[in-house]
């Protein structure tokens, strides 16, 4: 492994990171709502779960599900159907007021809904496989499989710590309120799309 090969899959990393899909959404919307302790906490669970996914792709998750299709139609059809229960209840919750202060997301449940949001979309590990396939050679040591999941932790860790402390400033968060509804239900729109989206992709 290669100091180059391990550059190359951060700017993967990175640029997958960025894309507008379930995490993403969750975690910008939990430093919004609930503050910077939050969203980091949500980011930390996201980022244990994804380096979990890679993990699995680089132990041959991904022969097991060839071997076994109803695993990944089950793990896949139980995370679709989670996705559309979050884009259910912000779309009914879009007018809602913000909760008080003291009543908003606390880090631990925070890092419970990250986990569960990437534990739901098993896709992952067929994402991570290829990216694994394209740039690291296939006789990795397990030192450095391990260095590479490691790798992946800390990067989405720092990434979503520093999405949570650009939006969860007083600044943001205060104009929050004034486009909850708008956002909550663009949020819920995506979401949706994307549980019907894994819900019926083969």
């Amino acid at each position: 492994m290669t100091l180059a090969a391990l550059l190359a899959f951060n700017i993967a990393l990175l640029v997958a990171l960025a894309s507008p899909g379930p995490a993403l959404l969750l975690a910008l919307r939990t430093a919004l709502v609930a503050g910077p302790r939050a969203g980091i906490a949500t980011g930390v669970g996201l980022a244990l779960v994804a380096a979990g996914w890679t993990a699995a792709a680089l132990l041959g998750l991904q022969a097991v599900f060839a071997l076994v299709p109803f695993a990944y139609f089950a793990i896949k059809t139980v995370g679709a159907l989670y996705l559309l229960w979050i884009a259910y209840t912000l779309w009914r919750d879009a007018r809602a007021p913000l909760a008080d202060p003291a009543r908003r997301i606390d880090p631990a449940r925070a890092f419970r809904t990250g986990m569960l949001v990437n534990l739901a979309n098993p896709k992952s590990v067929l994402f991570a496989s290829a990216v694994l396939l394209v740039i690291f050679p296939p006789d990795l040591s397990i030192t450095a499989k391990g260095l590479i999941v490691l790798n992946h932790f800390l990067v989405e860790v720092m990434a979503y710590t520093a999405f949570a402390i650009l939006l969860g400033t007083a600044r943001a968060r205060g104009a929050y309120p004034r486009a909850k509804p708008l956002l909550d239900r663009i949020a819920a729109g995506v979401l949706g799309l994307l549980g019907l989206r894994l819900l019926v992709a083969r």
